[in-house]
Formats: C-alpha cells, sequence, structure tokens
C-alpha cells in the first residue's frame, strides 16, 4: 500500500514504515503531523486518485527529528577584480517516518 502526498510545493509517494526529509517545521520529535492533501492511494482493493485530493484520506507521520542536508558551496569570482568569496549553505528538514495511511 502507497500514497502520494503533496507537501511544500512537492510531491512524495510514501509507504508505512519510510522515513523522509520534508521541509523544516517548527515541531519536537516524537509529536505526529497529518499529511491531508492525499493525491493518491493504492491498496488491495486498487487505486484512488484524487480531483485533485482523495476525500477522507490522510497520511499520518511521526517526527523523528531535525537533520541538516549536505553542505553546498557558493563560489563567486569577478575576473580581473581580485574579488573572490567562497561561502556554503546546509539546507534544514525535518526527518519523519510514516505510520499510517488512512483512506
Amino acid at each position: 500500500m502507497y500514497a502520494i502526498i503533496a507537501d511544500g510545493g512537492r510531491q512524495y509517494k510514501v509507504e508505512e514504515g519510510q522515513e523522509l526529509e520534508i521541509d523544516l517545521r517548527d515541531v519536537n520529535a516524537g509529536d505526529e503531523i497529518t499529511f491531508d492533501r492525499v493525491l493518491t492511494i493504492s491498496s488491495d482493493e486498487g487505486v484512488k486518485v484524487g480531483q485533485p485530493v482523495v476525500e477522507g484520506a490522510s497520511v499520518t507521520a511521526e517526527v523523528v527529528a531535525e537533520i541538516k542536508g549536505e553542505k553546498i558551496h557558493v563560489q563567486k569570482f569577478r575576473r580581473r577584480k581580485n574579488s573572490k568569496r567562497r561561502t556554503g549553505h546546509r539546507q534544514r528538514y525535518t526527518k519523519v517516518r510514516v505510520s499510517s495511511i488512512t483512506g
């Protein structure tokens, strides 16, 4: 059984027990998040496709931790001006584990 959910302008294909990284939220580890924008649900009975969302469907996930992504280096260079600058950035994410899919 899997579901396709929409969150933060992205779509995720999720299954029960799967861990995924979503945009940072102000929640603590152990809290639960409910995703109401479920676009598609596939189960043993068949596939339900929403227009645009499946009515009464939701995905519940447990917050595991707040994590940082891979470091990205940004290098700026202006030729013949003796100007160089290198900075870095690490995006912060909320890691969640999908606990149940209903609908």
